[in-house]
């Protein structure tokens, strides 16, 4: 994995560019979830680098870590992992309400593992991936949704696109996008190959979706990101019911 920017056209560049044409004030990414404090980000003291989530807040010993719970090498993906050993850091939730089960799969050795995926360059600067539920495993490559998502909504038919894996015999999973034209397109042949085409010259041959599939709307949350685990479950639904 390579260090990028936000591509010009994806939903996040266009956004931070809107804020900041009507604020005239800079958005700088960070990260964090419900149950802690802002764990890193592109504070003023940095120089801001758009795509990436920043360095760890003081205070916090935020990593990216391989499978063996150790750091991982420069550039390489892992999983985002805070210290808790010796000393549990401020801000870190302690439990999941009356759910001591899923407290503790949370933790592995000497790290409270955050659930998402990260890596981190050179300069100390970490990269989001994407939930480790959502990256998809083809073909022997751990690829994150993001990019696919972002190639697919530069196309001018593609108001929004979520991908998603699913089984596949060959490739463990194949990448599979959904996506919503914009007003007064209608998804045909057609159109699906000259999608096709546009990604083949955006894309690495392992990002490529293989299937496509038109939809009116798309799952998403109160603050608009798209809920893959519901296009998920779908897919298993439809794959259950052609079995019965």
């Amino acid at each position: 994995a390579v260090p990028k920017p936000y591509s010009e056209q994806s939903r996040e560049a266009k956004a931070i560019e809107a804020w900041k044409k009507a604020t005239g004030i800079e958005i700088q990414d960070g990260y964090g979830q419900t149950g802690t404090v802002l764990l890193v980000g592109n504070y003023p003291c940095l120089e801001t680098r758009q795509g990436s989530m920043g360095k760890p807040t003081p205070g916090f010993d935020v990593q990216v870590i391989d499978e063996a719970d150790q750091i991982a090498p420069v550039d390489q993906e892992g999983d985002i992992a805070v210290r808790v050993k010796p000393d549990r850091p401020v801000g870190l939730f302690k439990e999941y309400w009356k759910d001591p089960l899923r407290t503790a799969g949370v933790y592995r050795g000497d790290w409270y593992i955050t659930g998402d995926r990260a890596y981190r360059d050179a300069d100390g600067y970490l990269w989001f991936v994407g939930r480790d539920d959502d990256v998809i495993t083809s073909a022997g490559y751990r690829i994150g949704p993001g990019e696919i998502e972002d190639c697919l909504t530069k196309h001018p038919a593609v108001q929004l696109a979520a991908a998603i894996g699913v089984p596949d015999p060959l490739r463990t999973e194949a990448i599979k996008v959904f996506i919503k034209l914009m007003p007064g397109r209608s998804g045909d042949k057609a159109l699906e190959d000259d999608i096709r085409a546009f990604v083949k010259t955006r894309l690495s041959s392992h990002e490529y979706p293989r299937l496509i599939e038109f939809v009116e709307e798309l799952p998403l949350t109160s603050t608009g990101k798209i809920r893959r685990k519901d296009l998920r479950d779908q897919e298993r639904e439809k794959a259950a019911a052609g079995k019965a």
